[in-house]
């Protein structure tokens, strides 16, 4: 079984004059006044020596009902399934309604990256990226897409992770990383600057980052912020050096149109990978969220990681990204 892909890979020399219109566009457009974002998150650019942000956040979600809300077990369920946990989670903000609209084209970013089986909590539950998927397809979705950069080899990545067939048989298109699937973008931030960028994931609608609440042995913690290292191509481990202020920089460029945090099983050591499982620990929770710093302060706290300490998260918070503080926290 292969990925659901609506485009073939371009020719060469469909690939050299694409890439041509694409810098004559970006050339020309560096001429004109800044362009500022669109309530509906379409793609634009913000030039004049400003952040480029992509902004997919929808124009009604300012009316939801929460801003983050938390799905865990109950006593009279303690183990709840993890579409359950989804449901309740996405529900206690409005449905998903209040995010997808019909006839949106939505990308979901889960995390990926490793060839990893879903017991070893390393990339995001299968279950929980399939359910997603059914509810942007019931809200209206014209087209749900379930993509990332994997650090391992994708194609294994995606299959032992169980995301490729949960996705697919969900009706979704899973599309793998190629490199003509990638462009160089000016993202004018204060680490990256210009680096190659997965056009899968900044060519749609409506983004919703779906990560897995895990230990990190460089950032601490990793979760939603970190997620957005699938948006880029390239060398990633170069920016290892400066890890916290690479993971604001993408943070700031990528708004989702909602956050959805994967907290069935979570990997509390020896991550990002992980691989034994006695790292691991099923937790039944999930976490759905407008503000990501917000999500990665609760899912911090999860992994046992003192949301304090880690350094993209002040930064987070100081650029105006979100708040650490959990005071309206709706349990779902």
């Amino acid at each position: 079984m292969g990925p659901r892909e609506q485009h073939q890979r371009p020719s060469r020399r469909q690939a050299i004059q694409s890439g041509a219109l694409s810098l004559g566009i970006l050339g020309a457009t560096a001429l004109l006044a800044r362009v500022s974002y669109q309530p509906d998150g379409r793609i634009v650019h913000q030039l004049g020596g400003s952040r480029q942000v992509r902004d997919f956040r929808h124009p009604t979600a300012q009316k939801v009902q929460a801003r983050i809300a938390v799905a865990r077990p109950t006593p009279q369920n303690l183990r709840p399934s993890a579409e359950e946990l989804v449901r309740r989670a996405v529900d206690a903000l409005g449905s998903m309604k209040s995010f997808v609209g019909r006839g949106d084209r939505v990308v979901l970013k889960p995390n990926i990256g490793w060839d990893r089986l879903p017991v070893h909590a390393a990339n995001t539950n299968p279950r929980v990226v399939a359910e997603v998927v059914r509810q942007c397809f019931d809200a209206g979705a014209s087209r749900v897409t379930v993509t990332d950069a994997s650090c391992n080899q994708a194609e294994r990545s995606f299959q032992r992770s169980g995301i490729w067939r949960a996705a697919y048989d969900a009706g979704a298109e899973v599309i793998l990383p190629a490199p003509y699937r990638f462009r160089s973008m000016r993202l004018r931030g204060e680490l990256l600057d210009e680096w190659p960028v997965y056009t899968t994931l900044i060519e749609a609608d409506r983004v919703i980052n779906l990560p897995i609440a895990k230990h990190h042995n460089l950032s601490l913690y990793t979760g939603a912020m970190k997620n957005w290292y699938g948006v880029l191509g390239g060398r990633r481990n170069r920016l290892h050096q400066k890890i916290h202020l690479s993971i604001a920089d993408l943070a700031t460029f990528m708004r989702p149109t909602l956050t959805i945090l994967d907290a069935t099983r979570v990997l509390l050591r020896n991550g990002p990978q992980g691989g034994n499982l006695l790292d691991a620990q099923d937790m039944h929770q999930v976490v759905a969220s407008l503000d990501e710093v917000a999500a990665d302060t609760y899912g911090a706290g999860l992994v046992g990681v003192d949301p304090k300490t880690v350094g993209y998260l002040r930064l987070g918070v100081e650029r105006g990204l979100g708040s650490m503080d959990l005071t309206d926290l709706v349990l779902a």
